[in-house]
C-alpha cells in the first residue's frame, strides 16, 4: 500500500481515521511539531489557482482526505485511500485522547460567541484538558504575531484553527517555524458544529457520503462552493487519462 496518493499534485496521506489520531497523539506525546491539512475537492482546486496557498499546503507534514470526492478520485485512478480523515472527527478524537492524557489545547478561529461556546463545551465534556488559550478569528496582522507568541508561551500540545481555508493553512505555514512543538490543524467550520451553533449532517447522510449535499440543502448559499466538486472530478479524469 502506498503511503501517499497524489491527486492533482497534492500528496494525500493514506491512513485510516483512527490510525491517524493515534499517530498524532504519539507525536504530541513526544513534544513534536506537526502541520496537518484536511483537504476536500474545493481546497485541491483552490491550490491550483493560488500559488501561495499551494505552497502552504505542500509545506504540511500530513494532507488527509476530508471529503468523499477525494476518496472517490483516488479509487478512480487505481490508488485507493483507506477512507476519509475529516477535520471534525480528527478534532473529536484528539480531544478525547488529550483528555485521557491531561494535555494542553489552544483554539483559534470562528466568531466570538462560537469560540466561547467551544471552550464551554470542552470544559464541560473534557475536564482533564487544559485550555491554554482561545481566540476568535477576527484579528489584525499586528495581532497575529502576538497570537503566535501566545501559542508558543502556552506550550500547547494541540492547536485547532477554524479560520477557514486558505487563511488557516497560510497562517500555520507562515508561523510554523516559530513553534517548537504542537499539532497544528485547520478544521474549517468544525467549531461551529462542535459548539452547537451549526448542525452536522445526520448519521445516515454521513454514512451515505452525502454530507456535502446536506450542507448545500441546509445552506443554499454554499452552492457556488459546491461547483468545485464537478470541476475537481473532471480534472482528476484528465489526470487519469494522462497516465
Amino acid at each position: 500500500m502506498e503511503q501517499t496518493v497524489e491527486i492533482l499534485g497534492i500528496p494525500f496521506y493514506n491512513v485510516s481515521q483512527n490510525a491517524f489520531i493515534e499517530e498524532l497523539m504519539g507525536a504530541a506525546a513526544n513534544n513534536e511539531r506537526r502541520f496537518v491539512v484536511t483537504a476536500n475537492p474545493e481546497i485541491v482546486m483552490h491550490a491550483q489557482q493560488d500559488i501561495a496557498f499551494n505552497q502552504a499546503v505542500l509545506n504540511a507534514d500530513y494532507i488527509v482526505a476530508d471529503g468523499i470526492g477525494v476518496v472517490k478520485a483516488a479509487s478512480s485512478i487505481g490508488k485507493p485511500l483507506q477512507g476519509r480523515v475529516t477535520g471534525y472527527d480528527t478534532m473529536l478524537g484528539l480531544l478525547k485522547r488529550a483528555n485521557e492524557m491531561k494535555m494542553r489545547v489552544y483554539f483559534l478561529g470562528a466568531k466570538p460567541n462560537v469560540i466561547e461556546k467551544v471552550v464551554e463545551q470542552v470544559q464541560f465534556n473534557y475536564q482533564n484538558i487544559e485550555v491554554v488559550g482561545a481566540r476568535d478569528g477576527y484579528f489584525s496582522a499586528e495581532e497575529s504575531a502576538l497570537i503566535a507568541e501566545e501559542i508558543t508561551m502556552s506550550e500547547a500540545d494541540f492547536v485547532f484553527l477554524a479560520l477557514g481555508f486558505p487563511r488557516q493553512e497560510k497562517w500555520i505555514a507562515a508561523n510554523l517555524e516559530n513553534f517548537k512543538k504542537g499539532i497544528f490543524i485547520g478544521v474549517g467550520g468544525s467549531f461551529d458544529v462542535f459548539s452547537g451553533c451549526t448542525k452536522r449532517a445526520p448519521g445516515i447522510w454521513v454514512k451515505l457520503n452525502l454530507e456535502w449535499l446536506y450542507r448545500i440543502l441546509s445552506q443554499p448559499s454554499r452552492w457556488r462552493r459546491a461547483m468545485a466538486i464537478p470541476r475537481f472530478m473532471a480534472a482528476v479524469q484528465r489526470q487519469r487519462k494522462q497516465g
